[in-house]
């Protein structure tokens, strides 16, 4: 166990934290839980009152007031822009004459993206500073008199250390992508049975003959048009999926001013002029996909843009893995396998618990049923193959 005392503290907002501070305990491999892409969000108005995710960070420091470990922290007044989807709960709760809202939620807002949610300094004692946090974070539920804390999309070692302080986990499942040291697309195409392999060169080839221009871009190759544009593919996506788009156009410029070169913007051009777009951060070891959009309806150009060039990219970077979020088992046959996510969830009521938790038990059976049944689709070859 640490010497260190350390005491909590809630921020309540991520602009007075010095970026240096938070992003030494967030670490490089996962850009969302930077301070860079959580300050977007704030200075945008993504989120903030009025939005439903209030922000109440908390940190962890010694007396010195530097800071050891952190976590993005919200009090959320609904259950939009999570992607763990506790709306049953929810009104399970309040039928019973409770209420739900609001709640304590540790997420990176609108990104279902695994990833360290106990953000804790390298050059400490990471166990005994991460049991600290999940502590003051307990302390800070029961204090709040609010329902519930869920953590959610968090690393699997993250959840266990919360399961042995009382927390229920939750399994959930995303499709990834795993380089195996792949020189180039065709040796990936290679590891696949024969079938898979034709199909998917016969999607590539149909988007090739349409005359569309793919590029990812990063860095300063990106201008504003091509923000603009992204921008618009996005709310049109975003008005059929949830009705109000979760972005705003500052986010995105927000998000060029300080992250630009971990963007990998894959933009497709007919003629000159931007029609679908897919959006992606890039971390030390993975490249994280998130919004797709376009103007035009093209046979295969989804895959194109959100899993190919995605896997194009990693390769040529050589990066571990392409993360391509959760639903679509299409997934699968292009090379995108799944996996299991894991959040953790504090409950206030004692009766409430036992009911989550039963629940949770018997869900959790079903969906590691429900990944193995998936991995029998994988499109790799077999030994036999």
């Amino acid at each position: 166990m640490t010497d260190l005392t350390l005491t909590a503290r809630v921020v309540d907002r991520i602009g007075a934290i010095a970026p240096d501070a938070w992003d030494a305990c967030a670490g490089a491999e996962n850009p969302f839980v930077s301070h860079a892409f959580l300050q977007a969000l704030e200075a945008s108005g993504s989120v903030g009152r009025g939005t439903g995710w209030l922000p109440q960070h908390l940190v962890l420091e010694d007396d010195g007031g530097r800071i050891h470990a952190a976590t993005p922290l919200y009090v959320k007044g609904h259950s939009q822009g999570e992607y763990v989807f506790d709306h049953g709960w929810a009104e399970a709760y309040e039928r019973a004459g409770g209420r739900y809202y609001p709640k304590l939620q540790i997420a990176v807002p609108f990104s279902p993206v695994p990833g360290p949610r106990l953000l804790v300094r390298a050059d400490g004692d990471v166990a005994a500073i991460r049991s600290a946090m999940i502590d003051a974070l307990t302390a800070t539920a029961e204090r709040s008199g609010l329902s519930s804390l869920h953590v959610t999309f968090c690393e699997r070692d993250e959840a266990m250390d919360m399961v042995d302080h009382g927390y229920l986990l939750r399994l959930g499942t995303q499709y990834h992508w795993s380089n195996e040291g792949y020189q180039s697309f065709d040796d990936f195409l290679g590891a696949l049975a024969s079938r898979k392999r034709k199909a998917i060169r016969k999607e590539r080839a149909s988007v090739a003959t349409t005359g569309i221009d793919i590029r990812a871009l990063s860095g300063d190759e990106i201008k504003s048009a091509h923000w603009d544009a992204f921008f618009a593919f996005y709310l049109d996506t975003g008005g059929r999926k949830w009705g109000r788009p979760y972005l705003n156009r500052a986010f995105f410029e927000a998000l060029h001013q300080t992250l630009r070169d971990k963007i990998v913007l894959v933009m497709a051009f007919r003629d000159g002029q931007p029609i679908a777009g897919a959006l992606n951060l890039r971390g030390s070891e993975a490249l994280f996909g998130r919004n797709w959009g376009c103007i035009e309806d093209v046979p295969y150009l989804h895959f194109e843009c959100c899993y190919y060039q995605a896997i194009d990219y990693a390769i040529a970077h050589g990066l571990k893995r392409v993360e391509a979020g959760a639903q679509g088992e299409h997934k699968i046959q292009r090379g995108y396998l799944p996996v299991e996510t894991y959040s953790a969830h504090w409950i206030a009521d004692d009766n409430f618990r036992a009911a989550v938790a039963d629940y949770l038990d018997r869900e959790r059976r079903v969906m590691q049923n429900e990944i193995a049944g998936l991995m029998t689709l994988s499109p790799f070859r077999k030994e036999n193959d």
